[in-house]
């Protein structure tokens, strides 16, 4: 069944993402959970018994997010959750943190992209008279570009393409929200999104290994089977 789940939840994605209809809207956001509780027991069973720290993070970071999806009908009540949720990825990104200088300047681009995505969404909302959505908007940006950070300093190429992925995601999300539509927004953000989330739990087991590796050279690495 664990080797199956992948391809039920990118069954289920597919599902969603082109043959679900908007309405009902009970219906759409029970089809939207399905892949992210797939993704969750994926994550429950692809590990050992001996769960890492790191892992417990990650996985309430999955959990909180799964809630942000079907909460995002209350924008700012979901963008907590997902916010709450980026916390947890941080957290567990920086429990196995694998410092090189390279990779610690990486939070210059990132920096760049949080102010000018800061600045355009504070203008936008102003505009429209939102005022009350610029602190939390302002506090995501600032959190998932943390989150972001947090899993490059982690060296695991997964970890730091799910980021980024996810990063893509919210901001193709926030863009179309508040400051112009964006073509095919809707599969683009939930496409990013869906392969963001599966390639954060996917990365989990190497993230462990890699701390095996690090703090026990001579220990024998765990493996999925």
């Amino acid at each position: 069944m664990r080797k199956k789940l992948p391809i039920l939840i990118l069954l289920f994605a597919v599902l969603y993402i082109f043959f679900i209809p908007e309405q009902p809207t009970a219906m759409k956001i029970f089809f939207k959970l399905v892949p992210m509780l797939l993704i969750i027991l994926y994550t429950y069973r692809n590990q050992q018994e001996n769960k890492p720290i790191h892992y417990h993070f990650i996985f309430f970071g999955l959990i909180f997010c799964m809630f942000g999806d079907g909460l995002l009908i209350w924008f700012v009540v979901g963008l907590t959750a997902f916010l709450i949720g980026h916390i947890f990825y941080t957290i567990g990104f920086f429990k196995v943190w694998d410092y090189s200088l390279a990779r610690f300047l990486s939070f210059i681009p990132i920096l760049a992209y949080g102010i000018f995505m800061s600045s355009k969404f504070i203008t936008a909302l102003n505009y429209r008279n939102e005022n009350e959505l610029i602190i939390p908007v302002i506090l995501y940006i600032a959190v998932i570009s943390l989150m972001f950070w947090s899993a490059i300093m982690s060296g695991q190429l997964y970890a730091i393409i799910g980021s980024f992925l996810f990063v893509i995601s919210d901001s193709v999300l926030a863009w179309n929200k508040f400051i112009s539509s964006v073509p095919f927004s809707g599969s683009i953000i939930m496409i990013t999104y869906y392969i963001a989330q599966f390639l954060i739990a996917f990365s989990l087991f190497h993230l462990t290994v890699n701390q095996v590796k690090k703090q026990k050279p001579n220990t024998p690495i765990p493996t999925k089977g």
